[in-house]
This record gives structure tokens, C-alpha cells and sequence, in this order.
């Protein structure tokens, strides 16, 4: 079975979330299973110089993007058993940023025709070709229009991953012929709602769609998480199906991680509570082993739940109770907590902006992950949280519900509330302080985290089953 992996951006090579994330591990677990499995992205000018010089030339081509043909560089890298395809043209990719462009709709249109012309020159046709967001969403759709009669793409099958159903690719039918390159009469496969959107594309194309989790598979069918392609998306519901994201357990492991303070397991984790004195140290707060630490690590923008932990912070902070809040976002956010920390400096502490060190060290440090996302499609904090033995505080959606379970029934492994309430948010906190007090009970739930199984390992055999199903094996 052999799977080329087509996306946007990719560990190592290009950076800017969580898609990276999963391009990075999904094909490195996959591979670890006997499955063929390439990935190809565009060759950004942010590609790290290091890496670039690894990188072999394979050959050049020509790719058409509507009336245009385009010059395509294709390039081979290998990096942790995973073969690497980076596509060249510097006027689409030579740039600052990977995205909000005037024309990233043509840049990708080229990238996904280039994704289907690059299979006769790389000695690899795909059984499927596994599509990602909006940026690949026109690969399943000029697959079936065009390359069908080809004698290496007939056989081809298509899976389409939503990571985030926010982002689209929606664009003015003006597009359609000059940009896109697609015939009047195939239009009607990205018309939908008044205007072009390519992800509806992929939707309508593709063989299998899938999104992160099988919550958010769920809710995505509802128009208040759909941006408005739930009607689509329930004409083609029996394609839909939700596979839940690891982690890199090698990335996070308590055992070895050298980023933290101290090394712990599941086993004995009493250096755990080094870690928590030492972050207190560094983050300027009262070392204290009897008040529990509480993280935010999160971009802090609106859907991330922050205007409910703003509405009851004063409530909170009159506990016994430290925050440590890391990331960056919105202005009103970023203001809130910095003024928080001013007026409570012995219960808050910040440190704006993304910083994967301080993150590891929080993570390792905290007592609990406070997580009470509006909507989360996977989610990686939570996972991460309990890799360390921290345990998370989240509200049922997404990923998150996925992952998280109230511990109140004994076998749980975090505290979770449902409504998007603060108030309901924050008597989920005020359980989860009085399990902490509770030192024996605390101990058992942290051993219950810390053996929590969240490996990339678990997801790709979900995806290879997948896989076989629309193969027919």
C-alpha cells in the first residue's frame, strides 16, 4: 500500500501549526507499519538552509495552471525514514509567509495540478493520494476531471483531512476558468453557497473525508460549527469519519525530555513536584508544594474559551491557586492577563509569545491545563498535559471530549463541563482543586495521565484501516 501525503506545510521543513505537526508524525508512524508512505509540499523560501542542502534535484516540469504553464522543481529530501517531494517555482513560493497572499488560490491550484504531473517523474504512483485543508482541496478534483484517462492516475483513490472546517479557500467565480482552469460545465463542483469554495470541492470529490476527531466529525454536520458547510457535508455524510491526532511521545516524554527541570515516569513521579518548585522559581511565584499551579498554553485568541476564564479570573484568583499563562494572540487578551499579573503577582504569571522550551518546562510544572475551548477540532495540549502527568481541565467538544474524561466517575483522567458557561467552567476548577487536595486521590489521577496512550501509533493504524477499506482489502 503506498500513500503520497499531500500538504501545505511539513515538519521539519515548514511551520506555522499543527498541520505541520501532523504531517511530521502521521507519515513517520505509518512508515513504522509497512505502509509506502511520501509526503510532497511546496518548497517555501523559510526552508531552513540546513535542510535544504540534503535536498536532491530530481527534475523539472511544467505544470498547467489554467492558461499558464509554470515551471516545477522537484526536489527529494529524507528525513526520519520519510522521503520528502518539495515543489520549486519561486514566483508562487518565494515569499515571506506560506499564506494570506492576493493570490493563494492560484498558488495552491499549481501546487495541487503539480502534486498529479510530479507521479510519472518520481517513480512512485500512489494508491491514494491523502489531501489535507483547503490548499490541497483541488487534487481529488482535477484528479477526476483530468488525469482519469492516465494510465498511472486511473486507479488512483483520494482521502480529504479537515483540520480546521474555518478555513476554506472560498473565493469569487471570476476565478473559475482564469485561475482555477476548470470548464463551465464542471464549475457546479466548487459553486456552493453564492461564491467558490474549494474545500466543498474536495468534499464532493474525494473518496473518503475525514476530519481530527470523531466529535468534531460530528459536529461539523451543525451550523454552529460548520461555517456553513454542514448542508454538504450531510448530502455526504457516509464519507465522513473522524480519526483522532497523537502525539510525538518521543517529543514529549517525561523520562528523557531535556528541556524540563527534572526527569520523571509513571513509575515514580515524585520529581514531578521538583519540576513544579522549580517553574514557580522561574516564573517569579511563591514556591509553594501545597497551591496547585494552573496552566494556559494556548494561542490566546476568542475560540480558545479566554472570554470565560476573563469574565470569572477575579473569581478564581481569590482562591489558593497559581496561573501560568504562555502564548500570544489577540491584543485584548494579551493586555488582560499582562494586567492580571500586575495586580495579582503572586498568583499570576506570563510570558507572551510561542516558546516550545517554556511550554515543555510548563507542561512537566503544573499541577493542571486549563482548556475551555469554543470548539476544538483535535486539540494537542490536553495529550501533551497528560504525557507530563498534568491534568487537564477542558469543556466537551472536539478532540477534547475525545480524550478527556471527567475523573468524578473514578476511572477519568481530567475534569471536563459542558455548556459554554463560565460559571459551569469555573465549578469544573473548583472540583478540580478539591481533588487536588486530596493527596492520595491527586496521585492516582496523575498516574492514571501519565499512562494515558496518545501515540501517533494508535492514530495510523486508524488510518490504515481506512486506507484498506477504500481499497477494498
Amino acid at each position: 500500500m503506498k500513500i503520497l501525503y499531500a500538504v501545505s506545510e511539513a515538519y521539519p521543513f515548514a511551520m506555522s501549526g499543527g498541520l505541520a505537526d501532523v504531517a511530521g508524525a502521521l507519515p513517520k508512524a505509518l512508515r513504522k507499519r509497512l505502509v509506502g508512505c511520501r509526503v510532497v509540499l511546496p518548497l517555501y523560501e523559510s526552508v531552513p538552509q540546513e535542510l535544504r542542502e540534503k535536498m536532491q534535484f530530481v527534475t523539472s516540469i511544467t505544470v498547467p495552471v489554467a492558461w499558464r504553464r509554470q515551471y516545477c522543481g522537484v526536489f527529494e529530501a529524507h528525513h526520519e525514514g520519510v522521503i520528502y517531494y518539495l515543489l520549486d517555482n519561486q514566483y508562487y513560493f518565494k515569499r515571506k509567509g506560506f499564506y494570506g497572499h492576493y493570490d493563494d488560490a492560484e498558488r495552491f491550484a499549481f501546487f495541487s495540478r503539480a502534486v498529479l504531473e510530479i507521479i510519472p517523474v518520481i517513480g512512485f504512483t500512489p494508491d491514494i493520494i491523502h489531501c489535507n485543508d483547503w490548499q490541497t482541496s483541488l487534487i481529488p478534483v482535477y484528479l477526476d476531471l483530468f488525469y482519469r484517462n492516465n494510465e498511472l492516475h486511473r486507479n488512483i483513490k483520494t482521502v480529504f483531512t479537515i483540520h480546521n472546517i474555518q478555513y476554506q479557500g472560498k473565493y469569487g467565480y471570476e476565478l473559475v476558468n482564469d485561475v482555477l482552469g476548470l470548464p463551465d460545465e464542471a464549475s457546479h463542483i466548487v459553486d456552493y453557497d453564492k461564491c467558490i469554495n474549494l474545500m466543498k470541492g474536495a468534499i464532493e470529490c474525494s473518496d473518503r473525508v475525514t476530519t481530527v476527531s470523531p466529535s468534531y466529525a460530528n459536529e461539523i454536520l451543525n451550523p454552529w460549527f460548520s461555517y456553513g458547510l454542514d448542508g454538504i457535508l450531510k448530502e455526504r455524510q457516509e464519507k465522513l469519519c473522524g480519526i483522532i491526532n497523537g502525539i510525538d511521545t518521543d517529543v514529549y516524554n517525561p523520562e528523557t525530555d531535556k528541556i524540563i527541570y527534572e526527569n520523571y515516569s509513571a513509575e515514580d513521579f515524585s520529581k514531578k513536584s521538583v519540576n513544579k518548585q522549580e517553574l514557580q522559581k522561574e516564573m517569579g511565584l511563591p514556591q509553594r508544594a501545597d497551591v496547585p499551579v494552573i496552566a494556559i498554553v494556548s494561542r490566546l485568541v476568542n475560540h480558545k474559551g479566554l472570554d470565560l476564564v476573563k469574565y470569572v479570573f477575579e473569581q478564581l484568583v481569590s482562591l489558593d491557586v497559581q496561573f501560568v499563562i504562555l502564548g500570544s494572540g489577540e491584543w485584548q487578551y494579551e493586555t488582560f492577563f499582562h494586567s492580571m499579573t500586575l495586580s495579582h503577582p503572586d498568583k499570576v504569571a506570563q510570558r507572551l509569545g510561542f516558546i516550545p522550551d517554556m511550554a515543555h518546562k510548563i507542561y512537566a510544572g503544573a499541577d493542571m491545563l486549563l482548556m475551555p475551548s469554543k470548539n476544538e477540532p483535535c486539540g494537542l495540549s490536553q495529550m501533551v498535559a497528560l504525557r507530563y502527568g498534568t491534568i487537564p481541565i477542558v469543556r466537551e467538544t472536539g478532540g477534547l471530549q475525545d480524550t478527556i474524561s471527567d475523573s468524578g466517575d473514578g476511572i477519568g483522567n481530567g475534569f471536563t463541563f459542558k455548556s459554554y458557561n463560565a460559571n459551569d467552567m469555573a465549578r469544573a476548577i473548583e472540583r478540580a482543586l478539591e481533588g487536588f487536595r486530596n493527596k492520595k486521590g491527586w496521585n492516582i489521577l496523575i498516574k492514571r495521565a501519565l499512562e494515558c496512550e496518545n501515540s501517533w501509533g494508535k492514530s495510523a493504524n486508524e488510518y490504515i484501516k481506512l486506507y484498506k477499506k477504500i481499497l477494498g482489502k
